[in-house]
């Protein structure tokens, strides 16, 4: 089923975050990519600053080989980027995942994307390589491709989709389990109590919005 996400990653982690070493009041967002030959070429806005200052606060990343300005439409600045994808980050491993970016957007703080993927396994297998590669990626939403939001996806915090997510995925909910709470912990970065509780809660907000006959309390 299709499937898509939302992900995180610290500015610092990602070619395009040393501008706001230089311009910190800047916002930058990605317009489309497209994949052609194994080169990822996007697109992407720059809001916050003026012409002069754009193209050499983006320089300077080994994951960028060449930007230049094309255009601007009053205080926003449109440029063109090509990647060097020898650099292993989030951009060249979407790339081999073959997951589509749907956008992203920087600010000094993190870089935001939203993805689409065939099946969930693609975006868990997406996942696997990042922690192999130790780019710290935060998943902060998932969901079916459907036209209307479900009511168990609003009951449902971030924090306790991205922990039932990963549970489902690394067989917590098989018989027998093939990985524990103290595991999935560890991969999140937060104690067993804390996954046992996102858990708990998480399923429990789930049997209440879609079984009948079950009134949701705090407890």
């Amino acid at each position: 089923m299709a499937t898509e996400a939302t992900f995180t990653v610290p500015s610092d982690q990602f070619p395009l975050g040393t501008v706001f070493k230089q311009l910190p009041d800047v916002t930058v967002e990605l317009e489309r990519i497209i994949p052609a030959q194994d080169i990822v070429i996007p697109y992407f806005w720059v809001r916050g600053t003026v012409a002069d200052d754009i193209e050499d606060a983006f320089t300077g990343h080994p994951g960028v080989a060449d930007i230049r300005l094309v255009d601007s439409v009053a205080d926003e600045y449109l440029l063109r980027v090509e990647w060097a994808l020898e650099y292993s980050g989030v951009l060249s491993t979407l790339v081999e995942t073959d997951i589509p970016l749907i956008k992203a957007s920087g600010t000094n703080q993190q870089w935001t994307f939203e993805v689409r993927s065939d099946a969930r396994s693609d975006l868990a297998t997406f996942q696997q390589r990042c922690r192999d590669r130790e780019i710290p990626i935060t998943l902060t939403e998932i969901h079916a491709l459907t036209p209307v939001e479900t009511a168990t996806e609003e009951a449902l915090t971030d924090t306790q989709q991205e922990a039932l997510v990963l549970a489902y995925q690394r067989g917590y909910f098989e018989s027998p389990r093939e990985v524990t709470m103290e595991e999935i912990g560890n991969e999140l970065g937060i104690s067993q109590q804390a996954v046992a509780s996102r858990l708990r809660r998480g399923i429990k907000h789930i049997l209440g919005s879609t079984l009948p006959d079950i009134e949701q309390t705090d407890r």
